[in-house]
């Protein structure tokens, strides 16, 4: 349960560093949801949709299941930890989580190229991976495949096999 809503917490931060980066009046100079064409192209913008509907889904699923006991059995098992219920919104939480930070990566790879930016090394390495299955938004397409493709790699541990400096 506390892991839960530790990693919907993660959550939370990851779609508000993604919304910053969204938000011209907050982003220091990229543009409008990072779009190429800003007016006529949504960019990024429905990735932040995406992002807080699944943040959304996941405060519903930090309700701790351990206060929800029922007695079973006849009542020799008054007090029933639902520790299988807490675990399975656990790895929903997991993944969807991982989709979320999968956002912010993708954002922050188009934001950082738009910018120009000088990144350090380990910046820069994460920015690679994420642009290894994810192409630079040139014009509009549907989000969910790089999306999913980042999320994939966030649970291969991809990241964390990263290497600076070797």
């Amino acid at each position: 349960d506390f892991l839960a809503i530790a990693v919907t917490e993660l959550g939370s931060i990851s779609e508000r560093r993604t919304d910053r980066l969204l938000d011209p009046d907050r982003s220091s100079g990229l543009t409008p949801f990072l779009a190429t064409d800003p007016g006529v192209s949504s960019g990024y913008m429905i990735t932040q949709y995406t992002a807080a509907a699944i943040v959304a889904e996941n405060k519903v699923l930090a309700h701790p299941a351990s206060v929800e006991s029922i007695p079973t059995s006849g009542l020799q098992e008054d007090h029933v930890s639902m520790g299988w219920g807490a675990a399975t919104k656990l790895d929903t939480v997991l993944t969807n989580t991982g989709r979320v930070i999968a956002v912010e990566l993708m954002c922050a790879a188009q934001g950082a190229e738009q910018r120009g930016a000088n990144l350090a090394p380990g910046t820069s390495a994460i920015k690679d991976v994420v642009r290894s299955v994810c192409e630079p938004l040139v014009k509009d397409r549907p989000p969910g495949v790089d999306m999913t493709a980042i999320a994939e790699l966030i649970e291969s541990g991809a990241f964390s096999r990263i290497e600076i400096g070797a």
